[in-house]
């Protein structure tokens, strides 16, 4: 049985679009107006101008993009009085997590240049993300979650080594300042490090 539940009404979705933020911004941060913003580094940032994200080296033990978003997520869950009610998005690109089914011919969340499954369920269910959506294989983490309060939202565009995050201060304080995770903060209106 599927805990993460296929969305074909989108509304839920509506508010990321209403905030006013730039197609580039919104996709890579979420909407605008929340007090804080990070990045959630999946690699560390690019060192020179000519370096491509190959030139990285990633020790065996370094933790995937989605064990990173897992654990970003769940220190999220202090942050939201919504946990059990959370949204997720598949980005329908993906190759290594093909849309389900039920969303193929379903319609999809559309913002500028992607679209995207929508599937709700509890903050937990980034657990069971890769089993229920990838087969079991490690897969991409989801494109944006969010709780139904909209305390805070996540977002996981397919070309960044990075994810953004909008958050309270607070939030933000309490991820930047975890040791298993590599968080900065960050000003989406600014231009971010990235690779060639």
């Amino acid at each position: 049985m599927r805990r993460l539940s296929y969305c074909p009404e989108t509304s839920a979705g509506d508010w990321l679009t209403r905030s006013g933020a730039s197609a580039g911004r919104l996709i890579t941060f979420g909407p605008a107006g929340f007090a804080a913003y990070a990045r959630l580094r999946f690699i560390r940032d690019p060192v020179g101008p000519d370096e491509s994200e190959a030139d990285v080296v990633v020790p065996d033990e370094h933790p995937c993009d989605l064990e990173q978003t897992r654990r970003a997520l769940h220190l999220l869950e202090a942050f939201t009085s919504t946990p059990q009610e959370c949204y997720f998005c598949l980005w329908e690109g993906y190759s290594d997590a093909p849309l389900p089914p039920q969303a193929r011919h379903g319609p999809l969340l559309e913002l500028p240049h992607r679209a995207y499954a929508l599937f709700r369920g509890s903050l937990d269910d980034i657990d069971v993300w890769a089993a229920e959506l990838g087969a079991g294989r490690t897969i991409a983490p989801p494109a944006f979650v969010w709780p139904a309060d909209h305390r805070w939202c996540l977002a996981s565009d397919v070309d960044p080594h990075w994810a953004g995050i909008g958050a309270e201060q607070a939030a933000v304080e309490a991820l930047v300042g975890d040791q298993g995770l590599d968080v900065v903060p960050a000003h989406p209106t600014e231009d971010q490090p990235s690779y060639d």
